[in-house]
Order: structure tokens, then sequence, then C-alpha cells
């Protein structure tokens, strides 16, 4: 394995493991809690919000592995304080937000901003999700042995990092938002935020009268994970125009007949593919901000999350609405991409 593959590998690994522990820590220790629902609030707006100034902060510090690695100690000290919820929840979202934006901005550096090496990076986060809330709720797992894990991966990442660049400095680039004085490349930023917004929203309403029966539950997991990795390879094979048209195209059409498992299944798998297209694009625009347009498309996922949580009236929630979900996303993505190409 080569040194770009050592350092996706690491930090793939170790999304997993801090998506895991987070659910693991949410769902074992605050859920009962009478501050769970202001808990699950602060904890989304410190893993996701706070990623825009984090991400910042990063790209002037120019020390991606020690933010992650940061991050992995962030999530493990939460567990040490887990009986003090909001505080909890506070430190493992900041951690969650530190090891997404340093362990991003270093994947886009050594992939040469590729699609692909984005998809295999994010995609390990779902899986963790699903599995640490699982584990969670039924607390069959020792919390000793997560936080031994997951100070082994923030060694390992600033281990591996510092063997193969031989100093912990970065490569960012320096900080500069060159393209934001024009209002072309603004408004591509804009329809791409949107595309993460209403993705977020959509993901959060999805719900199908056939996810509780058999494994369809685990299958559609395995496809938002299997369709975030295999979007970003194959914006690289042909791509991000033809892999957007094709993969969010063909969802609208499969959403439509949702309610039969293999379409919805399919329709899910090809609506995240364009997941890692989505934070290419943007750090192809604002190359000088990777940390800060990583952060600002999690922003997005937050904005996403809250009228769900505020318990608003689903804007969307039928077969065809989710349709014309994946239509309007394709007509943004094509918009904001056009300028994303131009920067290639």
């Amino acid at each position: 394995m080569n040194k770009k593959g050592y350092i996706i590998t690491i930090y793939s690994l170790a999304h997993l493991v801090v998506d895991f522990s987070c659910a693991f820590l949410m769902f074992s220790r605050v859920n009962n809690s009478s501050q769970w629902y202001l808990c699950i609030l602060l904890y989304n707006f410190c893993a996701f919000a706070m990623q825009m100034p984090i991400g910042l902060l990063a790209d002037k510090i120019n020390r991606n592995a020690i933010f992650a690695a940061a991050g992995c100690a962030f999530v493990a000290l939460s567990f040490s304080i887990s009986n003090f919820f909001v505080p909890c929840a506070v430190i493992a979202g900041l951690g969650n937000g530190l090891f997404h934006v340093g362990g991003g901005i270093d994947v886009l550096n050594v992939s040469k901003e590729k699609s692909s090496a984005l998809g295999i990076f994010v995609s390990p986060g779902a899986f963790g999700l699903y599995l640490g809330t699982l584990f969670g709720k039924k607390s069959e797992l020792s919390s000793i042995l997560i936080v031994v894990i997951l100070l082994a991966m923030a060694a390992a990442i600033l281990a591996i990092c510092y063997k193969v660049k031989g100093s912990f400095v970065s490569d960012n680039s320096p900080v500069s938002f060159k393209n934001m004085d024009s209002p072309a490349f603004l408004l591509a930023v804009i329809s791409l935020f949107i595309v993460v917004c209403l993705r977020s929203y959509v993901g959060m309403l999805l719900d199908f009268p056939w996810k509780a029966e058999k494994s369809w539950g685990l299958i559609l997991i395995c496809a938002i994970v299997l369709g975030k990795a295999c979007g970003g390879i194959l914006a690289d094979a042909i791509g991000s125009f033809k892999a957007s048209f094709l993969s969010l195209g063909i969802s609208a059409i499969l959403f439509v007949f949702s309610q039969y498992p293999v379409a919805g299944i399919l329709a899910v798998f090809l609506f995240n593919m364009t997941m890692p297209i989505t934070l290419w694009a943007v750090a192809r625009i604002l190359p000088g901000v990777k940390g800060f347009s990583f952060g600002l498309l999690t922003f997005g996922l937050f904005l996403g999350f809250m009228p769900v949580y505020f318990g608003l009236n689903p804007i969307i929630h039928t077969s065809l609405g989710f349709a014309m979900a994946s239509l309007i996303s394709l007509g943004l993505l094509l918009f904001g991409l056009r300028k994303a190409v131009v920067q290639e």
C-alpha cells in the first residue's frame, strides 16, 4: 500500500470508530435523561455547525492530523464525564467536528482532490452511526474498550501521518476566499449548499414500510455506505456531470416505486452517490479554505436536521416528493458543478 492508501485507510477506519463511539455514547448514556432533546441539539450543533469555524482554524494552522487526533481524544474524554449530560454532548460533538475537519482536509490533500478518496472516507460514518445506535440502546459494550480504541486511533493517525510526511505540517493551501468575489462562484456554492440541506432533510424523513422487515434495515444502511463510496469512484471514472445525472436521475424514477424494497434500496443507494461529488465541488471552488468548505456543507446537514428536530410538518413525505427532491438536487448540483469543473 502506498502513502496515500495508508492515510485514506486510517482516516476511514477512524471515521467508523468516531461515529460509532458518538452514537453509542448518546444512546447508552444520554438517551434516557430528561435533557435528551437539549443534548441532541447541542451535539449536532457542535458536530456539524461548528465545523465551519473549526475548519477555517484548521486551514490556517495547517496541522490536520493533530485536529483529527484531538477529535478522537475529545470523544474519548466525553465518556469520562457522561454523567454530566450537557457537557458530555458538547465535548463529544466538538470531538466529532474536529476529527471530520482534520481527516477531511488531509484526504482531500493526499488524493489530489479526487472524489473517490472522499467517498471512501465519508462512507463508513453511516455504518458507525447505525452500529453505535444499535449497541448503545442495548448497552452491550464496555465503554473502557471504546475509549482505548479511540485513543489508539488518535495515536495511529499521528504516527502514520508523521511517517508519511516526516512532520505534522500539512499541505494546506494558503487561506484564501479568492473566488467569493465572483457572483457566479458564490451562486455555485449556494447551490451546492442547498443540495446538502435537501439531502440531509430527505435523509431524516426517509421511512419505508418494509424497513423493519427481515434484514431490509441493515441492507438500507449498506446502500447508504456503498452509495457514498461508489459515487466518488464513478465520478472519477466518467466525470462528475455524468455521475450526478445518472445517479440522481435514476434515483428519482426509483423513488416513485420505493414501496417495493429493492426499488427503495437502489433509490437510496443512488441518492447518496452525490455526497462525495458535492464535497469535491465546493473544495474545487474554494481551494484556499478546504476545511471551511467541508464545514460549510456540514452546516447544511445541521440545517436539514432542524425542521425534524422541532417537529415541523414535513414538506416531503411521499414517494413522489422524494423523487422531486432528487430532481431538484440534480438541477442545483449540475449548476454548481459548472464552476467546480472550471477550476480543474
